[in-house]
């Protein structure tokens, strides 16, 4: 099997050599290029068409988010692994919308980047063990089922309760009885009732309540 090709996009010189000597060391990867700003990553991805690019986020210029888009948009084949200081939702999130197929950070253990440089490679979405926690938290909220909308939001929740108790067929003494009230305080909710629904009696009190799904 051929070797990754890799293109390292990054502006610091230091930790693009010490990237570049570790491909380097590799036999089933080769750095063939090194980029130190988003035009250049984009340029040398349409010209190299490398397998793998590990793009850093803010450079001088264009940032890796920006590269990524549009290396992505030209070549999606290639896949982009974020390698970055940076793990702030709203980081991670840009460049998973731009197309990167990975997010690791970069005081990540070379194994670990290692894994996700061929995981990346062979089409597989990797992701830091801090980034993918953070990821799983946030689908985890997003899942979340949406609390059901609130009938009759101009009703109190004690008003609410006793119209679903008359939606039941409950009587006024029913539902003292059921709520620990006097009769006159359920009369005065009741009177509430109708006027805040616009409703001339129990009969259209109940049909309104039933077509809010209360009393069912």
């Amino acid at each position: 099997m051929d070797p990754l090709r890799v293109l390292i996009a990054d502006d610091h010189p230091f930790f693009r050599r010490g990237l570049h000597n570790l491909l380097m060391a590799l036999p089933d990867t080769d750095p063939v290029g090194e980029a130190s700003t988003g035009e250049e990553a984009v340029a040398l991805a349409e010209r190299l068409q490398p397998d793998v690019i590990l793009m850093d986020l803010q450079m001088p210029g264009m940032s890796g988010v920006e590269a990524t888009r549009r290396i992505i948009e030209a070549s999606p084949h290639i896949g982009v692994l974020v390698v970055t200081m940076f793990e702030d939702d709203h980081s991670v999130f840009s460049a998973m919308k731009a197309g990167a197929r990975g997010y690791v950070l970069k005081d990540t253990d070379e194994e670990e980047i290692l894994r996700a440089i061929r995981g990346v490679g062979h089409g597989e979405a990797i992701f830091s063990p801090a980034i993918a926690q953070r990821l799983l938290s946030y689908f985890a909220q997003v899942a979340q089922p949406a609390p059901p909308q609130r009938v009759f939001p101009e009703l109190t929740d004690r008003e609410r309760e006793i119209l679903d108790l008359i939606a039941h067929g409950c009587s006024k003494q029913q539902i003292a009885a059921q709520l620990v009230l006097s009769p006159r305080t359920v009369r005065n909710h009741i009177s509430n009732i109708f006027s805040k629904l616009q409703v001339a009696d129990r009969t259209q009190a109940v049909l309104r309540a039933r077509e809010a799904g209360l009393g069912m």
